[in-house]
């Protein structure tokens, strides 16, 4: 029997209608059943047609839902799939590593790349150590270290972005959080090699962008990226957290939004119920989408490349600000 994935909240029906097909596959497998068969075959049908219609209609909150899935793969798990010849690359030279910020050099398709990216973890020991993909200034300034490499030896840069925000406690405070984010920003910008950013699950807040200013951002069909939390925003503006969905709402966090307001520059399809249902399509999807993004780059001087990452930047959101023909 397949491992079923974690349901989340507004998948129950789902999830009802796979718990009575895993009934009745075991029942048939136990001999207690005869001609269960075609009953099984009308159930796995109506659950992928519910499938279908529940993820064609997800609004915010519940695509953040879904970029929160802990079976949603992560950084660990795009190095492992996409990165060949990969060395992992440790410490900021400055205090210490931080295994909030994972990074090192290998090959994406064939191409020698500097990779970088936020890592959750998955189990409790594995959170703790990542300290939940919430990156100190040390997990910044090694991810600046990653970047001073690749301009260096002329190797572009893939990040992948999956934080719910920089780690926001008084140790991180006390050695510089803020001027670190600025500083990995700015070396974001100033690059003159290629830069692709991956928003693969959550990117929040400056925590995300300080390794997201890249040439080219990619977002995954149900990830989100936005300034604040819905939880938080929500607090905030209306002064109750179990707002949320409204914030979500509000804010334009979804990949069609942002790829409208042109924050985004791709949106890269995930497998049907998400990229934890089928995580080997999902990261043959982002390689993909990496390996065209880098091709497009490919060719263009340090000057070219500096210049386009900063009018893409400085072109966000003009479209709102122009003002309607008479």
């Amino acid at each position: 029997m397949a491992d079923r994935p974690t349901f989340l909240d507004f998948e129950k029906p789902i999830a009802e209608l796979e718990k009575k097909i895993d009934e009745l596959t075991a029942t048939a497998q136990a001999g207690g059943a005869a001609n269960v068969g075609a009953e099984i075959a009308r159930l796995r049908e109506k659950s992928a047609k519910a499938l279908a219609d529940l993820y064609r209609n997800l609004d915010p909150w519940q695509r953040t839902q879904v970029a929160r899935h802990p079976e949603r793969p992560h950084f660990v798990d795009y190095v492992s799939t996409l990165v060949s010849d990969y060395v992992e690359l440790s410490g900021d030279r400055c205090f210490g590593e931080d295994a909030a910020i994972l990074g090192g050099i290998g090959r994406i398709g064939g191409r020698r790349v500097v990779v970088l990216g936020h890592e959750k973890g998955r189990t409790t020991q594995e959170r703790l150590k990542h300290n939940f993909g919430m990156a100190r200034p040390e997990g910044y300034r090694k991810a600046i270290r990653l970047m001073d490499l690749a301009d260096r030896f002329g190797l572009p840069v893939v990040s992948f972005v999956d934080t719910a925000g920089a780690y926001p406690g008084l140790d991180a405070e006390a050695r510089g959080q803020a001027e670190a984010i600025a500083r990995a920003t700015e070396r974001c910008l100033t690059l003159g090699v290629p830069m692709i950013s991956v928003i693969a699950g959550e990117g929040g807040s400056g925590g995300a962008v300080a390794i997201a200013s890249g040439n080219v951002v990619l977002m995954l069909e149900h990830s989100i990226y936005s300034v604040i939390s819905p939880e938080g925003a929500a607090s905030i503006l209306y002064r109750a957290s179990d707002r949320a969905r409204d914030a979500a709402v509000a804010m334009k966090i979804t990949a069609p939004d942002l790829k409208g307001l042109g924050v985004i520059d791709g949106i890269i399809p995930e497998p049907l119920g998400g990229a934890h249902r089928n995580k080997t399509a999902a990261m043959e999807s982002v390689g993909q989408a990496i390996g065209r993004a880098l091709g497009q780059l490919e060719g263009l001087s340090r000057e070219a490349l500096r210049a386009q990452r900063r009018d893409r930047f400085l072109a966000i959101g003009r479209s709102l600000l122009q003002a309607p023909e008479a």
